[in-house]
């Protein structure tokens, strides 16, 4: 009997596909995030909000800082203070941060939040430890095994030996070209 790679090949590239169908979502939303990090941040959303407020003519206390930050907004959490200069009072609130100038009242509240699912996967495409770096090493390999036995399960004009072989080629030559303008 006589050794079928063929469906051995199938198989294989449909169960990898299978198994890492989870890392393959998960690296390529973390990829599209990255290529766009200069555009806006995938782990929080940051929202500023300009504000007037009273001049504040002396420097206040803790509790005069707390009440200033309830008149803001009553959702802020109050941290801490300080006064980086004795025209500027800068608030910690959870999640954020109010400047505020003392002398014309005029602020600014900065507050982050967590952005769900692209927080989460570009942790994971940073390999935080040491065990899902191995996991993530693995993943790589499958992706060349997957992609390989790929090219393979056509036949013919279809297969790696007609259109299959363009397309390769294409595929290659891409990044190839790309980096021969922009890198060398």
């Amino acid at each position: 009997m006589a050794f079928k790679w063929r469906k051995w090949n199938r198989v294989i590239h449909r169960d990898f596909g299978y198994l890492f169908l989870g890392m393959t979502i998960i690296y390529a939303l973390s990829g599209i995030a990255l290529n766009h990090i200069g555009d806006w941040n995938p782990n929080y959303i940051i929202t500023n909000e300009e504000i007037q407020i009273d001049p504040i003519s002396d420097r206040p206390d803790r509790e005069s800082v707390k009440q200033i930050v309830d008149k803001i907004d009553s959702d802020l959490d109050y941290k801490n203070h300080y006064f980086p200069d004795d025209e500027y009072l800068k608030i910690f609130v959870e999640d954020g941060i109010v400047h505020i100038n003392m002398e014309t009242g005029e602020g600014l509240v900065e507050v982050n939040k967590q952005r769900s699912v692209f927080r989460e996967v570009n942790y994971l495409h940073y390999n935080p430890i040491k065990y899902w770096t191995i996991f993530s090493d693995i993943f790589a390999g499958a992706l060349i095994i997957i992609a390989i036995s790929g090219i393979l399960i056509p036949r013919g004009k279809q297969g790696i030996s007609g259109r299959g072989a363009w397309m390769s080629l294409l595929g290659i030559l891409i990044p190839v070209i790309y980096l021969l303008i922009y890198f060398y």
